[in-house]
């Protein structure tokens, strides 16, 4: 399904645009996880409406491939890079070589840690993480066991979302009420690492665990598994970005929340800061980031909560999810008519 999307969407580009040079270019870090098949659809979509021309490219998680993409955008005249980098701190290097060629650089989803960025834009992580650790406490009575399961080291989103449970945990494990047994990350954000962790976790605390606070999805249905296969009741799990496979596990009772990045008004607010770079104005900024030591401006989209009552609401009837895509909350949606 993703590489049928990819190849349907580089055709469109290829034999619709083949007499002018794409404007924009949207080099992902990779499409192997469901929610970046949205990025890209949003993306393009929302280009094509206001009429500019698109390039998109995927660099399975490689930052050699990402820098040769890059390199490939600009030699076929992207004035506007909208870059998911593979790697924060390598992806400075991509801003240089945009600037070398005049062209402008967006950080999508991710920061770039460069003073000469353009322009990020990005749902608040740190939220999501304060959100899934609020929703933690008063789950648990603000107090007990918990493991954070961590994105991959040195990612920018994983840091943020776990910066945000770190600081709303902090008087709570000062005053010795809350206790992380294990904090780990995960390479690429593994769901089978992730679930290993867990199971450690288990076996470290005869299985009396409490929370568990997944930086994504994936991660969270690894938690999911070792805590069924375990046959561990009552432990909240938190995951985020609201895949299909989670959602039902929340409806199932399975899993506790999902935070939902959603990822239509993320796609549009990047093009709509293309657009106005490629027309030569400012784009307005909401609010500020300090990368590398330099403020950059920031649209950092809203996050929400997704519980099996807020299913409908914030993931239906938006569209994110169809019905048929979660059929374990088929009841509540019937409840909410």
């Amino acid at each position: 399904m993703i590489r049928s999307y990819v190849l349907a969407s580089l055709a469109f580009v290829v034999a619709c645009k083949a007499a002018e040079p794409p404007q924009v270019a949207l080099l992902l870090s990779t499409l192997q996880e469901e929610r970046y098949q949205k990025d890209l659809k949003y993306f393009e979509e929302h280009a094509r409406e206001v009429g500019v021309s698109t390039l998109t490219l995927a660099a399975d998680n490689d930052n050699a491939k990402q820098l040769a993409q890059v390199e490939d955008a600009l030699t076929k005249g992207a004035r506007v890079l909208v870059i998911q980098p593979t790697d924060s701190k390598t992806a400075a290097q991509y801003v240089r070589l945009a600037h070398e060629r005049g062209a402008r650089v967006i950080a999508y989803d991710r920061a770039i840690i460069s003073p000469e960025l353009d322009y990020y834009v990005s749902h608040d992580s740190y939220r999501v993480g304060v959100l899934q650790a609020q929703a933690a406490l008063e789950a648990t009575g603000h107090k007990g066991r918990y493991v954070i399961l961590a994105g991959q080291s040195g990612h920018s989103v994983a840091t943020e979302i776990t910066r945000g449970y770190k600081d709303t945990l902090a008087p709570y494990i000062a005053k010795g009420d809350v206790e992380i047994v294990l904090e780990q990350n995960h390479s690429a954000w593994s769901p089978e690492q992730a679930q290993r962790t867990v199971e450690d976790a288990l076996t470290r605390t005869g299985g009396k665990l409490d929370a568990i606070l997944a930086n994504n999805s994936g991660m969270a249905r690894g938690a999911v598994q070792a805590v069924t296969a375990a046959g561990t009741a009552h432990v909240f799990i938190a995951g985020a970005d609201a895949d299909a496979a989670n959602v039902n596990f929340v409806c199932q009772g399975k899993q506790t929340i999902e935070v939902l990045k959603d990822i239509q008004p993320l796609a549009k607010t990047a093009v709509d800061v293309a657009k106005q770079l490629l027309d030569g104005s400012a784009p307005k900024a909401p609010a500020t980031i300090a990368l590398a030591g330099k403020p950059v401006p920031v649209a950092a989209v809203r996050v929400e909560v997704v519980r099996p009552e807020t299913v409908k609401p914030l993931l239906v009837d938006t569209g994110f999810l169809a019905a048929s895509e979660i059929p374990a909350c088929a009841s509540k949606l019937a409840q909410a008519r």
